[in-house]
């Protein structure tokens, strides 16, 4: 059944037969004979965007894996990869992958306490830094011998730096340029015969393809290893499951250590020769998507929040004619949008009217976004609000949800392209296994899983259980099998009545406000439900702004009046979706934003309970205390490293 799917959609212009028994380097290796003068990757640089070849991404890789193996890197060594997304970094990757070690991503913007802390997991003597700033942060977290206790980092033997400005005087005896280790690997290629057949056949199926770490919500982030097997088993279920097709052209901007990106760039891109474009900078990636306008876009809901903002902000300064002609072909589009999701069907006359909506509204409108060309739409990592995804798909780009973890390469479960649903992430995709055991826990089984943590047997065997992946997540399967997510099973609690709930289901509802940018839901063993309220500075600010309400900064804007009315406005709407035993009560805006760097949320924005319930144990006292007001003290992180206090009264609100 599966190889007549592969064959209805195969042709003879595309290179991978779908046999998960290879490698990342041996279809690398196939495109570049079959496809030789084909770009794989741009790059953006000084504003221009710079090509290479499969060709070239093959000899760029393979020379990377030899200059670094003359270096005395070894299989089953570490490289950590420090850095935004790059070109440079991506064949890096590859190539330590053909050596058989394990290229380690760390996110760019983790501190050197987290960096020493991956470091000191694997005892890493390899670093490949970006830029400066990545080397200062390599250099930051060596100690000396000295300094060394049992099991902590002594030394990094060599610290590669892709970016040379600003490297010139540095005195690290360990510093070698990405350039260097280049043409040394090059000299060795051209010099050493059978080298080339030697590095091509060294990897195998069932060895790592790259080591992501787990977003570590309820404790320290585990290695997850990655195979080359596993990760095209991914990429061929998300494949027959219509995710993407041969050929796509992608925006590579989600950040290197998210299994996400290295999912899709590196093992969908390399697989299913994509065209993988490179943003110059994380702020520049709205201004290059428009300019790519890729067949294929991922991003989290926040993200998707983000461009439906910037939309509404440009309409509120437009001219009222084009504000009116805006507001009444929408208006048609996200009827019609409300009406299909609830399994109903457009008149006549409103189809009409959406094609010349596509001319005078739509159209221009994913024109200057640049999702013009846009054939497949994803968002995943939490829930995606209603509005937001109505929107979208009101605009003509077909948005859907999926579902996925680090320990599945990304890939579980996708909605189909006209089926979609809000509070489903469609249906398990083709050779995905899908269960509920007995705590409501959801049980997967595929050949995309992995084989372990890294070094933590205890936790490998607790994970994966007679052939199944525990994945944590609470949830159920309806009865067409659509899959239903409501949470981490770690997260289930009971308030003092014994009523059960799951805070992060609830918190995932009150972020589809677009002004809620994080919230922490909390209850357990108390009477009632209450909350931790992050505002969205961005639509908060646009918000004051547009309506005459003056502020001096986020902590001043968070205790406004009516700002915290538009919070409470939030909230009435989710309690109404609520049994009315769990109703939020009572709420707090927070003066500052819930910070990765302060520890209160992960890298990918998931949120630590523990550290925040801690740290902010004032404001749970007070709320069920019945207090009205109270004084806070909040740690911050500024971007020098410093820590430093912020002190505010903050005001108690009843829902």
């Amino acid at each position: 059944m599966v190889q007549n799917k592969l064959a209805e959609r195969n042709n003879s212009n595309k290179s991978w037969d779908f046999n998960t028994d290879t490698t990342l380097v041996k279809l690398l290796e196939n495109n570049a004979q079959l496809f030789s003068n084909k770009v794989a990757m741009r790059e953006k640089d000084f504003g221009i965007w710079q090509e290479i070849t499969w060709s070239q991404m093959l000899e760029q890789t393979l020379n990377f894996a030899a200059g670094i193996e003359s270096l005395g890197f070894e299989k089953s060594q570490t490289l950590m990869v420090l850095g935004d997304n790059r070109i440079k970094l991506y064949t890096s990757m590859l190539g330590v992958g053909v050596l058989g070690g394990y290229a380690m991503p760390v996110f760019p913007d983790a501190t050197p306490e987290e960096i020493r802390y991956f470091a000191q997991e694997v005892n890493v003597k390899f670093v490949l830094a970006d830029d400066q700033e990545q080397v200062d942060k390599a250099i930051a977290f060596e100690i000396s011998d000295e300094q060394m206790e049992e099991n902590d980092l002594a030394h990094i033997d060599h610290i590669i730096y892709a970016d040379p400005r600003g490297m010139a005087s540095y005195p690290h005896t360990g510093l070698i340029s990405w350039e260097k280790i280049i043409a040394i690997g090059a000299n060795r290629l051209q010099e050493e015969k059978g080298l080339r057949d030697s590095l091509l056949s060294r990897s195998e199926p069932d060895g790592p393809a790259v080591l992501i770490h787990s977003s570590g919500t309820t404790g320290k982030p585990k290695g997850v290893v990655i195979s080359h097997r596993a990760l095209l088993s991914g990429v061929r279920n998300a494949y027959l499951g219509k995710a993407f097709d041969f050929g796509e052209e992608i925006l590579a901007y989600l950040p290197m250590a998210w299994v996400g990106d290295f999912a899709m760039t590196v093992g969908a891109g390399v697989a299913l020769r994509f065209v993988i474009n490179i943003p110059e900078r994380q702020e520049t990636v709205l201004r290059d998507l428009r300019e790519i306008a890729p067949t294929f876009y991922l991003a989290a809901p926040r993200s998707w929040d983000n461009m439906l903002t910037m939309i509404q902000v440009r309409m509120e300064g437009s001219t009222p004619v084009k504000k009116l002609i805006y507001h009444f072909f929408m208006n048609i589009a996200l009827n019609a949008e409300r009406i299909q999701l609830e399994g109903g069907k457009s008149s006549v006359m409103v189809k009409l009217l959406r094609q010349l909506g596509e001319l005078i509204v739509y159209g221009p409108i994913k024109d200057q976004l640049g999702l013009t060309r846009m054939r497949n739409a994803f968002t995943g990592g939490e829930a995606i609000g209603e509005d937001s995804f109505i929107f979208y798909r009101a605009l003509g780009v077909k948005l859907r949800q999926l579902y996925g973890q680090t320990e599945t390469c990304a890939f579980n479960a996708i909605q189909d392209m006209d089926e979609v649903r809000l509070h489903t992430v469609g249906r398990p995709l083709p050779n995905v296994e899908v269960k509920i055991n007995d705590l409501g826990e959801i049980l997967i089984r595929s050949g995309s899983v992995f084989s372990g943590y890294f070094q933590q047997v205890e936790a490998s065997k607790e994970a994966l259980q007679d052939g199944w992946l525990h994945t944590g997540d609470a949830g159920y399967l309806e009865k067409d099998g659509h899959l239903v997510v409501l949470g981490r099973v770690s997260e289930v609690v009971y308030t003092s009545k014994k009523e059960k709930y799951i805070p992060n289901y609830i918190e995932n509802r009150l972020k589809f406000s677009p002004f809620i940018k994080d919230v922490a839901v909390l209850g357990k063993n108390k009477d009632t439900l209450s909350a931790i309220v992050c505002i969205d500075k961005e639509s908060v600010g646009h918000w004051a702004e547009t309506h005459g309400v003056s502020y001096m900064s986020y902590a001043d804007l968070s205790q406004k009046p009516e700002v915290l009315e538009l919070i409470k406005s939030a909230i009435s709407r989710v309690n109404k979706t609520l049994p009315s035993s769990l109703n939020l009560r009572r709420f707090v805006s927070l003066h500052k934003e819930f910070d990765a760097d302060d520890g209160e949320v992960t890298r990918t924005r998931k949120l630590r309970r523990n550290v925040v319930e801690e740290r902010y144990k004032p404001i749970i006292d007070a709320i069920y205390n019945g207090n009205m007001t109270v004084e806070m003290k909040a740690q911050i992180t500024y971007e020098s490293g410093e820590i430093g206090v912020t002190e505010r009264i903050l005001k108690v609100e009843e829902v």
